[in-house]
C-alpha cells in the first residue's frame, strides 16, 4: 500500500499462529525492494515513518483472535490490561479505531523501537499463546458453572441464523460467534469452523453489495446477509446436539 498513513507499507496474511512466517514474506519482499529504493533510515531510530510510534522497525505484527470465553466470564478486562504491561495492545476487528465486534480481538505489538523485528514476532507469539490458554480455562469454566444456560445461548444463536430472515451486520457476527464458540465446545458438531469463518468475512456490507452487483440499501444488505448465512448453514450436515 502506497501513501496510507506511512509512505510505503507492506503487509502479509496468514491463518493460524504464524506470525513468523508472515514476516519472512514480508521480509522477503522488503529486501528486493530496498535494492530498488533509497529508503530513509537512521541507525538509531530506524526507518522514517509519519507517525513517531512506529518509530524503529516500523513493524506492526497483529493476530486476530476469538475470545467469547473470556468476554463471558468477564475476565477479558484483567487480560487486555495485562497485555499493555507487556508491550501489546488491542483494537477491534478492522484495527485501530475500530470497535470490538464478535469477541474478535486483534493484539499487537505496541513498541516498535529498541528489539528486532523477530524479538517483537517472538514476543508477540508467547503471549497470544497465554492468552489462549486463558480463554480455553474460560470456556472449561463456562461449561462447568453454567452449562445449561451456555447450551441453551449458544443453541439459540444456531437457530435464529438458520431461520432469520433480515441480520444486520452486528447481529451476524454476534450470533456467529456464539455458534463458532459452540463448535469449539463440541455442542455441535457437522459444522465447520471454515464456513462460519468464511460468514464471518463475506457477510461484510462491501462483500455482499459486491455478490449482488450494485450498491445495496441497509435493509436490502440485511435481507442479503440473512440469506445467505441460511444457505451456507443448510448446505452443511445438519448438526447434532
Amino acid at each position: 500500500m502506497v501513501n496510507e498513513e506511512d509512505h510505503l507499507r507492506l503487509q502479509a496474511l496468514r491463518s493460524g499462529l504464524e506470525v513468523g512466517r508472515a514476516l519472512g514474506a514480508v521480509e522477503r519482499l522488503d529486501r528486493e525492494l530496498g535494492g530498488r529504493l533509497p529508503y530513509a533510515y537512521h541507525d538509531d531510530f530506524g526507518f522514517l515513518t509519519a507517525c513517531p510510534t512506529n518509530t524503529g522497525t516500523g513493524m506492526r505484527a497483529s493476530v486476530l483472535i476469538h475470545l467469547p470465553g473470556l468476554v463471558l466470564t468477564k475476565e477479558i478486562a484483567k487480560v487486555l490490561a495485562g497485555l499493555q504491561t507487556m508491550g501489546l495492545t488491542y483494537r477491534g476487528l478492522y484495527g485501530e479505531g475500530s470497535e470490538v465486534v464478535g469477541n474478535f480481538f486483534q493484539i499487537s505489538n505496541q513498541t516498535t523501537l529498541g528489539r528486532t523485528e523477530e524479538e517483537l514476532a517472538d514476543h508477540l507469539v508467547r503471549v497470544v499463546r497465554h492468552v489462549i490458554q486463558r480463554e480455553h480455562e474460560a470456556r472449561r469454566v463456562l461449561w462447568r458453572d453454567a452449562g445449561y444456560i451456555i447450551e441453551d445461548k449458544l443453541w439459540r444463536a444456531y437457530g435464529t441464523l438458520r431461520f432469520a430472515r433480515s441480520l444486520t451486520f452486528d447481529e451476524a457476527m454476534n450470533y456467529l460467534s456464539g455458534v463458532r464458540l459452540a463448535v469449539g465446545l463440541k455442542l455441535i458438531s457437522g459444522l465447520s469452523v471454515y464456513t462460519l469463518n468464511k460468514l464471518l468475512i463475506f457477510c461484510q456490507s462491501a462483500h455482499l453489495a459486491y455478490a449482488e452487483g450494485r450498491a445495496l440499501t441497509e435493509s436490502e444488505a440485511n435481507v442479503a446477509r440473512a440469506r445467505d448465512v441460511r444457505q451456507a448453514l443448510e448446505a452443511e450436515a445438519d448438526p447434532t446436539a
